[in-house]
């Protein structure tokens, strides 16, 4: 499977939230750990989709306060955060957007996975705390629409 681009480049899973499916690359059945992170991953692009705009907001504020360290707590975000120009975020342009998107689905899927180590966990460890917390307060206040 691939994805952007003239040739693309290749992806584990992709979702299509208009038909409500989600399609994983076969070779993550071998390895459960990995499928899911990426599962998680992906399932939280539809809780993304119902989050309210405060919440969405309140996640804007939080990765807005850290995009001066490198880091990510996945490829998937840390490529589109590698990507954003100065203007982006004040902008709400579309690269913003999807970064934010996709910071959220990584950091969920670190979050429920309980594994604290991974080659794509590069975010710093006083960063994933903020994260950590954020999800934790979701959680507790029930509003994430899970």
């Amino acid at each position: 499977m691939v994805s952007g681009g003239k040739a693309g480049s290749p992806v584990h899973a992709g979702s299509f939230i208009r038909e409500r499916k989600i399609i994983l690359d076969s070779e993550l059945l071998v390895h459960a750990p990995e499928l899911m992170r990426i599962l998680t991953h992906e399932l939280f692009h539809f809780v993304w989709r119902r989050l309210d705009n405060a919440t969405r907001q309140s996640w804007d504020e939080l990765v807005r306060g850290q995009l001066a360290l490198p880091g990510e707590l996945g490829w998937s975000a840390e490529w589109r955060k590698q990507a954003l120009t100065p203007v982006d975020p004040d902008d709400g342009t579309r690269r913003w957007r999807e970064y934010l998107c996709e910071s959220f689905c990584d950091s969920a899927a670190w979050y429920f996975s309980g594994r604290q180590r991974h080659p794509e966990y590069t975010l710093p460890a006083k960063l994933r705390r903020n994260r950590d917390h954020w999800f934790a307060r979701l959680l507790a206040e029930r509003q994430l629409p899970l």
